[in-house]
């Protein structure tokens, strides 16, 4: 059945497929000559010859001037398109080259169905990319028997696009965090727009230093960075330089979420150190796998854990001061009053700093040092907080993931943009479903 379909160079009428090919061509420079299956019954291909038509002019790839033809080359290339019933389809074309007056020199010359030097169609490169979304790139090439480097490549063609017609309009909120992306002390930099509506990655860069962030502002430029009225972050000291220096007049949120972080840090340090004194000192180890019946939100304890504290609460120990701190801080958040709740900051303070327990004096200093810039979450009436940026980070953390991570950052950069960055994609003669 198979061998009666593959009959060589069959004779075609090109106006039965001008629905699906003919809007990929220039209609006064190419046209589709022939079209044939593949010789061998197991390729499954079919390929379609394209050919320029008589006295048509052609374009500079480099320039996009209307040029002399100087050659054709002699070798067809082959460029591949949307596999369609169980085939995959491949334009052949011998591409020309043209005497450009402009570049003053000879180049191949532009094709309306592809990008120079790439063996990839407009629409197929939007179709990888568009599948690639939902599956990792792996994935994507090996359901389209196609190749990881023909999906990275249309992955790319497609994020390109979508940062250079991007709109950065109306960015007022912006969110700043670092990520860890590569064992070892690998992080990277990321900027979202987390206005209420519109909450996108704006910005990737590899470390986090003072230069990393800088890129962003450089990015977006001068007139659109004094339009930011808010942004979150964490006390992470390059960022809160940068943030200081070059939008000042923006209301700079500090992360509640790393400050809750920290306090739970500092009740840890003294649960741990206590337990291991107790059992260098011999005394039962009342403390043993209790670490999170402390750091858990009393509505997500187990019952287990429930009972446990309540027998732990019942001993004289500074592990339970330090949660009993910890426990009264989070009335903090229940203000609404800047003015009333940097009053009960400062007393929360003072009984942290009379505690004895190091770890929240410590605390206690970072609050006060950096009390201007929390009050501001009262500030902005709660509006804005690391919630959204923590969750954002959690959709960073799946790419990664899915991926199985990446060996360079310039392929995770391209994967979180396309992921994350609400990019518009380019025009294509073909809507996928």
């Amino acid at each position: 059945m198979f061998n009666s379909f593959a009959q060589p160079k069959q004779r075609l009428n090109a106006n039965e497929h001008k629905d699906s090919i003919k809007p990929l061509l220039s209609a006064q420079a190419f046209c589709v000559w022939t079209y044939f299956f593949s010789k061998d019954p197991l390729e499954n291909e079919i390929i379609v010859k394209i050919n320029p038509r008589k006295n048509s002019n052609a374009r500079c790839s480099e320039c996009g001037t209307t040029s002399p033809i100087y050659d054709t080359l002699k070798k067809p290339r082959r460029f591949e398109f949307i596999p369609m019933w169980g085939y995959l389809i491949f334009f052949l074309y011998c591409p020309r080259r043209v005497s450009c007056k402009k570049c003053k020199k000879v180049k191949v010359e532009e094709l309306p169905w592809a990008n120079k030097g790439s063996s990839i169609t407009k629409p197929y490169k939007v179709y990888l990319a568009m599948w690639a979304k939902r599956m990792s790139w792996k994935e994507t090439a090996e359901a389209f028997q196609s190749t990881w480097h023909h999906v990275y490549e249309s992955v790319k063609s497609v994020v390109e696009y979508g940062l250079e017609n991007r709109s950065l309009k109306g960015v007022e909120a912006i969110g700043v965090d670092e990520v860890q992306w590569r064992k070892g002390h690998d992080y990277m930099t990321l900027v979202y727009q987390i206005d209420q509506g519109a909450r996108r990655l704006l910005h990737v860069s590899e470390k986090r230093r003072v230069k990393s962030l800088l890129k962003f502002f450089r990015m977006i430029g001068e007139k659109r960075s004094t339009q930011i009225k808010y942004v979150c972050s964490d006390m992470w000291k390059p960022y809160l330089k940068v943030i200081k220096k070059k939008i000042p007049n923006a209301l700079h949120i500090l992360d509640r979420f790393h400050i809750v972080a920290n306090l739970n840090k500092a009740l840890n340090e003294v649960r741990a150190s206590e337990a291991r004194k107790m059992r260098e000192e011999g005394y039962q180890d009342i403390l043993k796998n209790s670490k999170y019946c402390f750091l858990k939100n009393a509505e997500n304890r187990t019952q287990k854990q429930k009972l446990k504290l309540k027998d732990i609460l019942e001993y004289d120990l500074k592990s339970v001061r330090a949660f009993l701190l910890k426990e009264s801080f989070q009335l903090f958040w229940n203000y609404s009053s800047p003015y009333w709740a940097a009053w009960y900051l400062d007393i929360w303070c003072k009984r942290a700093m009379r505690s004895r327990l190091e770890p929240f004096k410590k605390f206690a200093k970072s609050m006060r040092r950096h009390q201007p810039l929390i009050l501001n979450y009262f500030k902005a009436k709660k509006q804005f907080s690391s919630g959204v940026v923590e969750g954002l980070n959690r959709k960073v953390n799946l790419t990664t993931r899915k991926a199985y991570g990446f060996k360079t950052f310039k392929n995770l950069e391209i994967a979180l943009y396309h992921k994350m960055g609400e990019l518009p994609e380019p025009k294509s003669t073909h809507c996928f479903f």
